[in-house]
């Protein structure tokens, strides 16, 4: 990465989100319980689903790996935040910098590929109720969730090595981790082709996975008004609800984020924000909130973790 024809850059400084030390100490808390609630949260959706032998069906399937990959992309972002929310020098190499990148945008990548699989889970348990555990067989639900990981993992790696053959003129990097359209404004070498790709790459998988959920719930919502009776209407639109508000908070905030690349800092910041830190915090919320058999499993576990916890107790006195 050279710097005119003299200097080498060998790291970038994340301004983060603030340089008042009071404030990102607030931050520092503030983001902190942010990802100890989405790591508890996660966990605990993840734990319920793989112990509770009701919620062994497909979309459930689907609902553990989104829980599993919301972890790790909060955990890709958030604990680099804190360290540099707390120490004074703000830096990050230039390849581990694009190694965050990577990351980000793999498992990204993976998430809207697993959004619609679960969207065509609901199509098919929907409009197709009868033929439901035939269709969404456990090798097809196995089969997808390999799908979602191998497409996000290719899309980044595209992405990403054309960023490593970048030449870098700027060392200060506006924002609190390493994606890669952010790298494009510290870059002396023509980003038209990365951004093309970036920009390709986006409208083939983002916006091809975005179509297959249109379509699912175009033909569920159609399902839906043919059903006659309301408490019939209602317990179906209940089981897309959750869904639709996952997908809104992330597609809303990742499109903007990727398909806008040049667009100012707060906005970045904000978007990224969304989609890599609060949405993950907020999909265990939503799906436990709204969904009777999560809280009933979860009422189970938390008995039989009681029942334990008395036994032992009894067996120690």
């Amino acid at each position: 990465m050279v710097l005119g024809n003299q200097s080498t850059i060998m790291e970038f400084t994340l301004l983060g989100l603030s340089a008042d030390p009071h404030i990102q100490v607030m931050l520092f808390v503030l983001f902190l319980d942010i990802y100890l609630l989405t790591t508890m949260g996660n966990l605990m959706m993840m734990g319920v689903i793989m112990t509770d032998y009701h919620l062994h069906t497909p979309m459930y399937f689907f609902l553990s790996h989104l829980s599993f990959v919301d972890l790790c992309l909060t955990s890709v972002t958030v604990p680099k935040m804190l360290e540099n929310l707390l120490s004074q020098k703000k830096s990050v190499s230039v390849e581990g910098c694009l190694t965050q990148a990577f990351f980000v945008f793999f498992i990204a990548g993976t998430e809207v590929v697993v959004l619609s699989a679960m969207a065509y889970d609901r199509y098919i348990a929907i409009c197709y109720p009868l033929l439901y555990g035939q269709l969404m067989s456990k090798q097809l639900c196995e089969g997808l969730v390999w799908v979602s990981w191998v497409l996000g993992f290719l899309d980044a790696l595209i992405n990403t090595l054309m960023a490593w053959n970048l030449d870098f003129c700027e060392a200060v990097l506006p924002h609190f981790s390493c994606e890669v359209p952010s790298l494009f404004s510290l870059s002396c070498s023509d980003i038209s082709t990365n951004f093309t790709v970036l920009v390709c790459s986006a409208i083939i998988h983002a916006s091809g996975t975005l179509l297959l959920i249109v379509f699912s719930y175009v033909h569920i919502a159609s399902t839906i008004l043919s059903i006659s009776s309301t408490s019939g209407r209602s317990k179906a639109f209940s089981t897309c609800s959750s869904h639709l508000a996952a997908v809104s908070f992330f597609y809303g905030s990742a499109f903007l984020r990727y398909f806008m690349p040049t667009l100012s800092s707060p906005l970045e910041l904000i978007f990224s924000i969304q989609y890599s830190v609060i949405t993950p915090l907020v999909n265990p919320l939503v799906y436990s909130l709204k969904n009777k058999e999560i809280k009933v499993a979860l009422k189970r576990m938390l008995q039989k973790g009681l029942q334990q916890l008395r036994k032992q107790r009894i067996g120690r006195g």
